[in-house]
Formats: C-alpha cells, structure tokens, sequence
C-alpha cells in the first residue's frame, strides 16, 4: 500500500495485501489456520481506504484492511480439540488478552489490549489465509454458507445493540439508518419479537429495502436539523404506538437529536452509529425522561447470530448485494462499489 507525504495511505493504492503462507505468523498451540473464502467490505474499511482514518483511529503504516470474514480451516494447533481441517468457521474478529480484570469478569469486550481486525495498527482479514485463537473460530452448520458466516459480524452489531437495550416481545422499536447496520439491526429487532419495528431514512431506495426485509413503517425525513421538531410528531404519528428503544445507527447530530425527542419517557436510545466523532445534542432534558446506552466491541454474539440463521429467524442473504473476486482490478472496484452507496448494501469477496 502506498503512502503520500503525510505518511496517509494514497488514494489510488489498494489498502488489503495478498498474504501467502510464509507471510503468516507461526500457529501456536491454541491457534487455527484458516484459508478465507467469503469476506464482506465494513464502513470502517471504506474510511480507512479513502482517508487513511476511521474516527480516532489512524493509519500510520500499511495496514491489512478487512473484518468480516468466514473460511475453512486448514490445520490446527497442538492443543485445539473444538475444530478439525476441513470445518467451515465465521471468525470473531475481536482478541483479548484473557488476563485483565474486564476479561477475568467477562467484559473481555472492553478489555484495553484488545486487537480488534482491521484497527490500526493490527491487520485485518482481507487474505488468503489468517492465523486466528481457535475459540474465535465458530463452526457454522450445514444449512449456514460461508458468507452468511461472514455476515456475522455486522449482524453481531445488530444482535447487539438489541441486547443491549433489551429488547423483546413488548418494545416497539424505532431505528435510524437504513444502511448495512440499521438493517441488521432491524433484523435482530423482529426476530426478537419486536411487535413493530419502525425504519427512518432519507433516501427512498433504502426505505424501500427496509419494507421489503420487513420493517412494519418506514419513514422518510431530510438532512436538516430545522425539520426535527415536525418530524418527531411525523414519526409517532407513523409509528402509531409510543416508542420504547430508538436505535441510532447512523450518529449523527440530527439523527440522535431525533431520537430523544421522540422515545417516548421511560424508554431507551441506544447510539450504534459513528457517523459523527463529536456531536451537539439536548442532553439535559433527555436523560431526566431516558435511559441513554453507548454501543461497545461485541460481546458473545457470535453463537446467537449463527442460531438465527441457522434457524431462518434471520436473513441476510438479501443484504448482499455485490459480489467480487480477489484480484487487484476486483478489489479495488469493490471497494469503489462499497464507496457509492446507492443500491449496494453488503459487498463481498468471493475468495
């Protein structure tokens, strides 16, 4: 990957390297060594691509871009017993360091050595083959393909998110964005038992998709900051039933704005999306009437997501969108592809 004088990736220059094997580090006894087949372009690697940073987060050196991803394993450490050659696994993306006191407690999402795929400086999964801990390696089974399996990071994000802001059978849900994250999110909304999931957006082509996935209302609304007013009074009017969890997904200072002025008092706003590092909102008033929740790394999603698709509770076939294979011509028309938006939702790789 190329670098201009500031020492930031250059645009023109493709940010994911072919690593063959002698590239890989030694696999350790309690390592597996995974040849990738299916691995699906994030925001994140889109930032990291076009202007060398994602939020705080810099690219410094050339850096392996790439977080969602599925394989095959093709040899296992010494002291592996879970997964043998052959078996097709989704990879949690996120390495703790299993010795702190959040990892000792089970919060090793918020563990402060984390090495999470594809955040600078660690390198991502956009390879032929990777070396990965074997417990971040889930079998998938046979009705589950291989990139429904890399499709489990971004619906770990939506499984999440719901976890998070307790959703189930008697929350009626809001969620703003009906980009990658905002679907999967209202996919983990219904099969939850969401009784009514309700979509906004500004751009009619993804509203559109929203319905067809099956979100109850879908609501249109603009960019400007003016319209929150009359749009909060839209929105409850749409969605009917007073709204219990709002879920931002997209971050920005209108889209949050929004959704503490509509959640009705009592409920929850959960903020997913980082489409703004530093916003302006009306803080005060909200959390006297809410309770207000930050996403965080994932934690424990990956066995859930693979029982909804497993089960058909969850789809996401559908939200990929476009397809390519792993030269450097396809790579970088991916990425291009990914960039657009528009009618492209999930790009994958195809390895």
């Amino acid at each position: 990957m190329g670098k201009g004088a500031n020492g930031v990736p250059t645009e023109n220059n493709m940010a994911a390297w072919l690593l063959g094997v002698g590239n890989l580090p030694p696999l350790g006894p309690h390592d597996v060594r995974v040849s990738l087949k299916a691995i699906g372009i994030c925001g994140s690697d889109v930032h990291y691509l076009k202007h060398g940073r994602c939020g705080d987060y810099i690219v410094k050196e050339p850096m392996v871009i790439g977080q969602e991803c599925a394989g095959i394993i093709e040899e296992v450490g010494i002291e592996v017993k879970s997964l043998v050659a052959g078996d097709r696994v989704a990879l949690e993306p996120g390495v703790s360091c299993w010795r702190c006191s959040h990892c000792k407690e089970g919060s090793y999402n918020l563990c402060d050595e984390m090495k999470f795929f594809a955040t600078p400086p660690i390198h991502g999964s956009l390879a032929n083959q990777i070396v990965h801990p074997a417990d971040l390696c889930f079998k998938l089974p046979e009705n589950v393909s291989l990139e429904e399996g890399a499709m489990c990071e971004p619906l770990s994000v939506g499984v999440y998110a719901c976890r998070r802001a307790n959703i189930g059978p008697e929350t009626n849900v809001l969620v703003f964005g009906a980009g990658p994250i905002g679907l999967v999110s209202m996919l983990s909304a219904l099969a939850l038992g969401a009784p009514r999931v309700a979509v906004v957006d500004v751009d009619d082509q993804r509203l559109a998709f929203a319905k067809k996935l099956g979100a109850d209302v879908i609501i249109k609304v603009s960019h400007k900051m003016e319209d929150v007013e009359f749009e909060v009074e839209n929105i409850k009017a749409a969605m009917g039933v007073g709204i219990d969890v709002s879920l931002d997904c997209a971050g920005f200072n209108k889209t949050i704005s929004t959704a503490l002025r509509a959640t009705r008092s009592g409920g929850k706003v959960c903020l997913v999306g980082m489409g703004h590092c530093e916003m302006t909102i009306p803080l005060t008033p909200a959390v006297a009437r809410l309770k207000i929740k930050m996403m965080v790394v994932l934690l424990n999603t990956w066995p859930q997501c693979i029982e909804f698709l497993m089960s058909g509770k969850i789809d996401v076939k559908p939200l990929i969108t476009h397809r390519f294979g792993f030269t450097q011509k396809e790579v970088e028309e991916a990425f291009e592809t990914s960039a657009r938006g528009g009618n492209a939702v999930k790009v994958m790789f195809n390895l």
